[in-house]
């Protein structure tokens, strides 16, 4: 799953490749802006975690994931 952070004051947004579902960033993301928590995290598929304040966000845009395409083919 792909997901973009607008980060306000950011020149850049942040994207990240998710293991979570869309539901589960939907969840995370509504929590953060409800004040239910102050940051808003994610874990990427590396394991890694993004912690964005919840008052900086801009935007969240989740996508899905792309697929890689290796070699040469059929486009």
């Amino acid at each position: 799953m792909e997901v973009k952070i607008g980060v306000q004051h950011a020149p850049r947004e942040i994207v990240l490749e998710s293991g979570q579902s869309a539901e589960e960033v939907e969840r995370a993301v509504g929590d953060a802006l409800a004040g239910k928590a102050q940051l808003l995290s994610l874990t990427d598929e590396k394991g890694r975690r993004i912690l964005v304040p919840a008052d900086r966000l801009a935007y969240v845009e989740i996508g899905e994931a792309t697929e890689r395409r290796v070699g040469f083919g059929v486009l």
